[in-house]
């Protein structure tokens, strides 16, 4: 604990460079960046709503994903983009907290969406005559509701810890949004429970979800490679490589930040790390799922014919 602490009533944050000459670019990628997340997000939301052929259990998680993406990025995006041109980059306790809860939610609810997903296409091409029996409408709710009760435990945890640390001021988090290790990194407290419980928690939580999908996988590319034609292997192999380049992207984004030694962090590292998982990924996600996949085209090629006789 350090003496003579002023105690810091809010966060500075440091965001990117000040350089007038990179802000400008800077914030219009970004800007045009968020647009294409929530137009993709929310275009991928209403067309399965509305299309009766998209209302089966991979669509229903894909929904979902969306809802979660859209989220998430929200929760950094608007910030980020304000402080741009802000004189002050400054955030209140009570609204960096929130910013925080929020994201751990979101984030960590992706991780086991993922995992559900991986277990619906497993199903689908492993037990096919048997699809519809396990991947019933309740056990889809549940795959969808649990990984919300492990994004709630993961985002109270890491907030209530955060929050009880003392911060001094000035408090100048080197991010461009409240991320836990940013925020404890300029606390005064010790911060080793913390680190060690962000370490353990990722991991863990990292760990369950990852070996899901791996052990999913590997069921998947037995019953693959037991289709004796290659066009039946390829339609099958098909139907995973969209969700195999999230599963892959995402997480290896998140192992960077939140597995590593601390004798590794770096603050520049980590901003751009942060920049793929809260905007690149939102982004790319419905634009993988709609141009790989030949029943989202269809759907969208229906849309557009109603549209257009509507007219």
């Amino acid at each position: 604990m350090v003496e003579n602490c002023t105690e810091a009533m809010e966060f500075i944050l440091e965001g990117f460079s000040d350089c007038l000459e990179l802000r400008i670019p800077l914030f219009l990628f970004f800007l045009v960046s968020y647009v294409v997340t929530l137009v993709g997000n929310l275009g991928m939301m209403f067309l399965i709503s509305i299309d009766p052929q998209l209302h089966t259990p991979m669509y229903f998680f894909l929904s979902n994903l969306s809802l979660v993406d859209f989220c998430y990025s929200s929760v950094v995006t608007p910030q980020m983009l304000a402080n741009f041109f802000a004189q002050q980059k400054a955030i209140s306790h009570p609204q960096c907290a929130a910013q925080m809860w929020f994201f751990s939610l979101f984030v960590a609810t992706e991780c086991y969406l993922l995992a559900a997903m991986a277990y619906d296409r497993y199903v689908a091409i492993s037990k096919p005559l048997l699809y519809a029996v396990i991947m019933s409408p309740k056990i889809c709710a549940w795959l969808v509701v649990g990984p919300y009760l492990v994004g709630v435990v993961n985002a109270v945890t890491h907030t209530s810890l955060t929050f009880q640390l003392r911060f001094c001021k000035p408090s100048v988090v080197n991010h461009f949004f409240c991320d836990i290790p940013a925020v404890i990194s300029c606390s005064s407290s010790n911060t080793r429970t913390n680190r060690l419980v962000l370490l353990t928690l990722s991991f863990v939580l990292g760990t369950l979800s990852s070996g899901v999908i791996l052990v999913s996988y590997a069921y998947i590319l037995t019953a693959i490679l037991r289709i004796r034609s290659v066009a039946g292997r390829r339609k099958a192999f098909s139907t995973c490589t969209s969700h195999l380049a999230a599963v892959t992207l995402f997480f290896g984004t998140l192992f960077f930040i939140y597995v590593r030694p601390s004798s590794r962090f770096s603050a520049e590292d980590d901003k751009v790390s942060a920049v793929l998982y809260t905007m690149a990924i939102p982004m790319l996600n419905p634009l993988v799922y709609s141009l790989r996949n030949q029943e989202v085209k269809a759907a969208l090629g229906r849309l557009m014919q109603r549209r257009k006789f509507s007219m």
